[in-house]
């Protein structure tokens, strides 16, 4: 996914679209996430979050480009895929919020939280990430027609945004019920980490 990315990449070079380039090259950053997690920061990455986090962005740089060759974008074009790539990438924003809640309430004397408190608050952290996504997608937009140029991001108006926001509820609440099955040693080498950068 990591070398089509690269295709996708230079497709909006070939293009002279800022916004494929953009995209797919922020896409390609995410992607390469894991690696600097696992190798830098000795952080656990099972392959399997590897490939939810990999997916996310490759998917959403997908949209952008659409099929090779055509104007197409799968975004404009396939009802769904907003809703499918603003739930996913909504769920690897929530794991990265439970991971991280989950590693200080384990790991901290002095913070306790209760299970159904945690699910709580990745929910509200990802409802909040998602409306500071959908105002950068409206200033982008203003921005674009200011300056008579295409935003990097498209904001397709007020509906689109309510199911945006949706989505992203259902990607938070799937990592809510089912976070802890994927998360725990993620979470416990976070938590370790936070522990041995406190004792020095």
């Amino acid at each position: 996914m990591e070398l089509s990315l690269v295709g996708l990449f230079f497709i909006g070079v070939e293009r002279g679209s800022t916004g494929i380039m953009v995209n797919t090259g922020v896409s390609l950053l995410v992607a390469r996430l894991p690696s600097v997690l696992e190798n830098d920061l000795q952080l656990p990455m099972d392959p399997r979050i590897t490939l939810w986090i990999t997916s996310a962005a490759f998917l959403h740089a997908l949209g952008t480009v659409g099929v090779p060759g055509q104007s197409a974008k799968f975004y404009s074009e396939i009802p769904w895929w907003d809703h499918m790539t603003h739930a996913l990438s909504a769920s690897v924003v929530a794991a990265a919020g439970y991971a991280t809640v989950r590693a200080i309430d384990e790991h901290s004397e002095d913070v306790y939280l209760p299970s159904k408190f945690i699910a709580v608050i990745i929910l509200l952290f990802v409802l909040a990430f998602g409306v500071l996504w959908e105002l950068l997608e409206f200033a982008l937009g203003i921005m674009g027609d200011s300056l008579g140029s295409t935003s990097v991001l498209t904001q397709y108006g007020v509906y689109d945004t309510l199911w945006d926001l949706v989505y992203n509820t259902i990607g938070g609440i799937l990592v809510a019920l089912w976070g802890g099955i994927y998360l725990t040693d993620l979470a416990n080498a976070i938590g370790q980490r936070f522990l041995s950068s406190d004792d020095s």
